[in-house]
């Protein structure tokens, strides 16, 4: 992208290249993603039928169930990888895709890098494929039915996957001036 144009007299801005339209795109992604993350995590994902018995389950019971039955490490694994990292993601790629910038290079650089880092570590989709997996290997044993959440879940994790293709890195160093 090119300079901005300012006037050496008074300092105004005169000309400023167009922001980058992939990341202008890419904000409305992970805005649709964030707006859909709330109903995946807590609306049921699955509807579990055995003998019987009907069972519910979202992702943030499940993660909670398994803090509640004395599963610590692992119930916090599930929240900190599941929950926490993918929203701290989706939430600073808007942030960092906002038309106007609200923060400062410094700052931006630094969300960019922590997003990079974490990102490794959220497990949004891994999720979803091990729900499906799940329901497919239980077979006749119990019926398996997806629930309202598991549409907006994949469509949170399909939005996300798109949002972090489209982003460009090179907006977060463009001229403010």
């Amino acid at each position: 992208m090119g300079q901005a144009a300012v006037c050496t007299r008074c300092g105004d801005v005169l000309y400023r290249p167009a922001r980058s339209k992939s990341n202008m795109m890419c904000a409305a992604v992970a805005l649709s993603a964030l707006i859909l993350y709330p109903l995946g995590i807590f609306l049921p994902v699955l509807r579990l039928e055995q003998l019987g018995h009907v069972q519910s389950a979202s992702i943030w019971d499940g993660t909670i169930g398994l803090i509640g039955k004395g599963q610590w490490v692992i119930g916090t694994i599930v929240l900190v990888c599941s929950i926490v990292i993918p929203l701290l993601k989706l939430a600073g790629i808007f942030i960092l895709c906002a038309r106007e910038p609200v923060l400062a290079k410094q700052h931006r650089a630094e969300i960019y890098k922590w997003i990079e880092i974490l990102g490794k570590w959220g497990m949004i989709d891994v999720l979803l494929v091990a729900l499906l997996v799940a329901a497919v290997k239980l077979g006749d044993m119990v019926v398996v039915d997806p629930g309202p959440g598991a549409v907006a879940f994949a469509a949170c994790v399909l939005l996300s996957l798109i949002a972090t293709a489209c982003f460009d890195p090179h907006a977060i160093w463009e001229s403010e001036k």
